[in-house]
């Protein structure tokens, strides 16, 4: 064994700390505590970020393509004959048309807001898994003629609808009159109300049928772009280039990492800012390891005197106080893990108890773009956490332990 029941059971011994010695232990106690704060709060921050992440790549990619084909202006009038031909392609799952459009929506209420329209089929609609899955209230199989919607929850309570009333959407394309240009407005049917958990598309996004709105935008038998389902998200950029070579460069063609390359890319700095800023934390608790085990070593300079003349070796001596450091370094990340794992599982209701408890919304959906606070804890990361600690830890007691091994007994106790 690397560490005999000798060296343990001094080490244990010193960790316990008598009434002459107390300030250094409660020095312990606070590297302790400073490794297992830091360990915790980089796990529960760590796996909130890769929450957040997840949702906001669920939620986007759940309403849009992996991969968009915009037409340019006009519109793609051939668009059955390309979606084909984009269906051929290697790893294609679906390829669903849609028409896009910016209107005003009203209501008989007064309210008014803006909001996209956006025209798909209902078969295509249905096979939407983060909208059939958010509906919140109405029939989505009455999704269907040229007189139903499906707007968003958000959109809903802020034009005070309800299933079965109609809403008004406001076209700034019109019709060409001696008057000038005249907004399009036509009533619709609200069938049924969604709630993807995203705050950005729940009070913006208006769904229609695709002839409908195909009539409604002034281009019928026309469409705005395609949004091809991929089966691997992850691996995109093929699919890109084939789509781009099959369809000859006749339309723009982007996928979901560059439409939202900038916005990940935030996220992906900020979650690598604050692992740096709180590995500082648990940097800080080392150097409390290192002071208390050097008082440590003062301290138990005649202790130490005295094992070396009853034969104890310079190894041994090291091994005592690097056994005295490291403990705290383990128990204090053993400590972080737990503490963060239990916070980082359970932060959504902790959110909530805080919440009823000062009375204000602690994670607004405007701001984030979500109803609830994600977390995802990544087994991968976490494992790079506890190294580093637990690294870190034993890096400190390094010193301490080798200035305790070097320590002259005659002179030790000459100055007892």
């Amino acid at each position: 064994m690397i560490f005999g029941a000798f060296e343990r059971m001094v080490a244990a011994r010193y960790l316990r700390a008598r009434r002459r010695e107390g300030f250094i232990s409660i020095i312990a106690w606070f590297s302790l505590l400073g490794i297992a704060l830091g360990v915790a709060t980089l796990i529960i921050v760590m796996s909130v970020m890769n929450g957040f992440r997840a949702e906001l790549m669920g939620r986007i990619l759940g309403l849009n393509g992996h991969v968009g084909v915009y037409a340019s202006v006009g519109g793609m009038s051939d668009f059955d004959a390309v979606a084909d031909t984009v269906r051929t392609v290697r790893g294609v799952v679906r390829v669903p048309p849609m028409r896009a459009g910016l209107v005003l929506g009203t209501s008989p209420a007064g309210g008014a807001s803006g909001a996209i329209v956006r025209g798909i089929r209902p078969e295509d609609l249905l096979s939407k898994g983060a909208v059939l899955d958010g509906i919140r209230a109405g029939d989505p199989k009455a999704f269907d003629g040229d007189n139903s919607v499906i707007i968003g929850y958000r959109l809903a309570e802020k034009l005070g609808l309800r299933i079965g009333d109609p809403i008004t959407l406001i076209s700034p394309k019109g019709n060409v009159t001696a008057f000038g240009n005249v907004p399009r407005l036509r009533s619709y049917k609200v069938v049924a109300v969604f709630n993807v958990g995203m705050a950005e598309y729940d009070s913006t996004f208006v769904f229609m049928p695709l002839e409908a709105a195909q009539i409604y935008l002034m281009m019928p038998d026309r469409i705005s772009d395609l949004q091809v389902m991929v089966s691997d998200p992850d691996k995109v950029g093929d699919v890109v280039d084939v789509i781009a070579h099959d369809t000859q460069g006749r339309f723009r063609v982007y996928d979901w990492q560059k439409a939202n390359s900038s916005f990940f890319n935030a996220i992906q700095v900020e979650r690598n800012v604050m692992f740096l800023i709180l590995t500082l934390i648990i940097l800080v608790a080392a150097f409390n390891v290192i002071s208390s085990l050097i008082m440590l070593v003062k301290d138990k300079g005649r202790d130490i005197a005295i094992l070396r003349t009853m034969g104890a070796t310079r190894g041994m001596i090291m091994r005592i106080f690097f056994i005295s450091g490291a403990s705290v370094g383990v128990i204090g990340t053993a400590g972080g893990v737990a503490l963060g794992l239990a916070f980082a599982l359970n932060i959504e209701k902790i959110r909530q108890f805080l919440q009823s408890l000062i009375g204000r919304d602690l994670f607004s959906a405007e701001i984030y773009y979500l109803s609830q606070l994600p977390a995802k804890v990544d087994a991968g990361e976490v494992t790079t956490v506890v190294l580093m600690a637990l690294g870190l830890s034993f890096a400190a007691t390094i010193y301490p332990s080798w200035r305790a091994a070097r320590l002259d007994p005659v002179e030790a106790l000459r100055y007892e």
